[in-house]
């Protein structure tokens, strides 16, 4: 397979550099680039901007604001957006529920839903974890009970990222109890303002409180607002978490950061000389290079595999994605806490550094070096934990 960039394929990169670094305010991007998390006004901002070059959702349908692009274009635009600290277009809204809602929905659900999602008019989040059923997500309660023209959700959502910026939620609840449990689940879309459904946010241990429990007593939702069949809704998750687990990769934040990380290195430091002259510091920094660049082509392989898959069945290869991404990410935090030193004690959250009227001492990665080392153990986990994926793996790929 030849993995090498045609010329129109290195222009199209060229035009979507550009467009990046002249469209997007440098103060959104300087934010990403050192670690602090984009405002809600932020993130519709840049969003916005995106959406009316046709570049919030290119993935999509083309009817429904997509571009027809190739799976190496695809590629292309994520690299070129991450390595340029855009904020990423709101996943729960472009790789969730919008391609589930275009895949699966009714007309009516694609007219009412789409166009809204993809220029971040409406704000969605992600209804699927629960206290019992994270991993083992088909062993989730919550309940979803028809009474004529509703339903009747009850039960309880856990770690649900942005809760509370949502206007929307997608569900999935149990709708059948007679069944295998695989068999009985539904996806339906909940209005966040109905009356029944509280949020509650868990502050994580770095200090944020980006993620939420949302519960549901009574709620009363149109039960059109169910997407595809009644019971089928596992198998519309399967197809949104290999949505997921794909962009969890984030290859270009990683080579972002890795850039950052040998400036950092090659700065004296005082009285220490250069970290980068470090033999056992060079030794773990090409390491994670070295995998990088694999996983690098290991994506280029899965997109462009794409295309022969039937529509609407994720690719298990994803999986692989996932797992070797999520721990590269991690590797470049340690690496990160390594160039900073001691100047990562103590942390800051994103509110107590906006607050501030000083800048905190040494470099300007220090103040977020230690909160995103924290947070970032979670992305082994979310998305379905690398245990599961391995697990994947060994089924739909390797045949075990």
């Amino acid at each position: 397979m030849d993995l090498s960039f045609t010329a129109e394929e290195r222009a199209f990169r060229a035009e979507l550099r550009d467009f990046f670094h002249t469209a997007v305010p440098e103060r959104i991007r300087r934010k990403l680039r050192e670690g602090l998390h984009a405002s809600r006004d932020e993130q519709v901002e840049s969003q916005q901007i995106l959406n009316a070059r046709g570049l919030a959702v290119p993935h999509w349908p083309v009817a429904w604001g997509g571009q027809d692009w190739s799976p190496i274009q695809t590629y292309i635009y994520q690299d070129e957006l991450q390595q340029a600290s855009v904020p990423y277009p709101l996943s729960f809204n472009c790789a969730m529920v919008g391609p589930v809602i275009a895949e699966f929905g009714s007309q009516a659900h694609k007219e009412r839903f789409l166009a809204r999602a993809a220029n971040l008019d409406d704000w969605w989040c992600q209804g699927f974890s629960e206290p019992n059923a994270g991993s083992d997500l088909a062993s989730l309660r919550t309940s979803a009970k028809r009474d004529g023209d509703f339903w009747v959700i009850e039960g309880q959502k856990t770690w649900t990222t942005q809760g509370q910026y949502a206007d929307w939620i997608f569900v999935l609840a149990r709708t059948d109890t007679a069944v295998k449990k695989q068999e009985g689940i539904s996806f339906i879309l909940v209005d966040m303002k109905t009356p029944g459904v509280t949020v509650r946010p868990i502050q994580t241990i770095d200090g944020g409180v980006e993620v939420n429990e949302v519960w549901f007593d009574n709620v009363r939702v149109p039960y059109d607002n169910l997407v595809g069949q009644e019971n089928k809704g596992w198998d519309y998750a399967k197809f949104l978490l290999g949505n997921e687990r794909t962009g969890i990769a984030r290859i270009g934040i990683s080579k972002a950061r890795l850039l950052r990380i040998r400036e950092l290195a090659a700065m004296e430091r005082m009285g220490e000389g250069r970290l980068i002259d470090d033999p056992h510091f060079r030794e773990k920094l090409v390491g994670v290079e070295i995998g990088l660049k694999a996983l690098e082509m290991t994506q280029l392989r899965v997109v462009a595999q794409e295309r022969s898959l039937p529509r609407g069945k994720p690719n298990p290869m994803s999986s692989v994605l996932k797992i070797k991404g999520s721990e590269l990410q991690q590797a470049t935090t340690e690496l990160m806490l390594d160039v900073i030193g001691p100047y990562a004690a103590p942390f800051f959250t994103d509110e107590e550094l906006e607050g501030r009227n000083e800048t905190p001492i040494g470099p300007d990665d220090a103040a977020t070096a230690a909160p995103m080392y924290f947070n970032w153990r979670k992305i082994s986990i979310y998305g379905g934990s690398n245990e599961i994926q391995r697990n994947i793996l060994a089924k739909a790929v390797l045949g075990f």
